[in-house]
């Protein structure tokens, strides 16, 4: 992060408001020599989190950028996201779940993936499932996953002629400690929105009766995930609309 930089593009965009640090500083609930230190570029023990919230003030966004090695930081994220997608198809397929991966959508300006979309025949539901290898902005992650659900049942019905009677939702994160400290740093906005964890959300998916939102932690470890599920290795058999 270029920290000169940062605290110039802060300057710029109070002052194309015309606020005062001051009033910067009230809408971000901070004080005003912190705007000032912020506006000269010292945020080397600034808080991420404070540093968003400024910025959510003057209508920009904060975005951290990691490099290493040129591209290969891209091929490790992607190795990674791959892995534990593949491991949640495995955890599924052996509870009659039909999975489709990597399902790109163009609707009315709407754009994007859905990383794995799956289908219980015997009971109709749908499920929309959002891998995070990260979980970095919960307020973004939890927005695009409400689109996708809202799209769901149409692209089911339209590119697989599955006819999901009821749609849900589920976010996978990897089974890390650092992950699941996250999920308990947000637990008042992730308790609300994917309320359905563990034990309970397990004994959904071998029985799916209508929508739910919920949150898997899962590893790359696949024959210990089923074996978490209470499932045994058997042929798997796709949905079927």
């Amino acid at each position: 992060m270029n920290d000169p930089r940062v605290g110039a593009a802060f300057r710029a965009l109070r002052r194309r408001r015309r606020w005062r640090q001051v009033d910067v500083a009230a809408a971000a609930n901070v004080s005003q020599p912190f705007i000032s230190k912020l506006e000269r570029g010292q945020i080397g023990d600034v808080n991420v989190d404070t540093l968003r919230s400024v910025a959510a003030t003057v209508e920009a966004s904060l975005v951290i950028d990691v490099r290493w090695q040129g591209g290969a930081l891209d091929r490790l994220l992607d190795e990674r996201h791959a892995s534990l997608l593949g491991a949640t198809v495995d955890l599924l397929a052996p509870l009659a779940w039909g999975t489709e991966v990597e399902v790109t959508y163009s609707h009315f300006g709407e754009r994007g993936s859905i990383d794995i979309l799956a289908f219980h025949a015997q009971s109709g539901v749908a499920l929309v499932i959002e891998i995070k290898t990260e979980l970095v902005s919960i307020e973004a992650t939890l927005r695009k996953l409400d689109e996708k659900v809202r799209l769901a049942g149409t692209i089911a019905r339209e590119r697989f002629e599955w006819r999901p009677a009821a749609v849900a939702r589920m976010l996978v994160l990897p089974s890390t400690s650092t992950e699941r400290r996250r999920v308990a740093r947000h637990a008042a906005v992730l308790d609300a929105a994917l309320p359905l964890r563990y034990d309970d959300l397990r004994a959904w998916l071998r029985r799916p009766a209508g929508p739910v939102n919920g949150l898997l932690f899962v590893a790359n470890i696949t024959r210990r995930d089923a074996t978490n599920l209470g499932v045994t290795s058997r042929r798997v058999r796709r949905g079927q609309g």
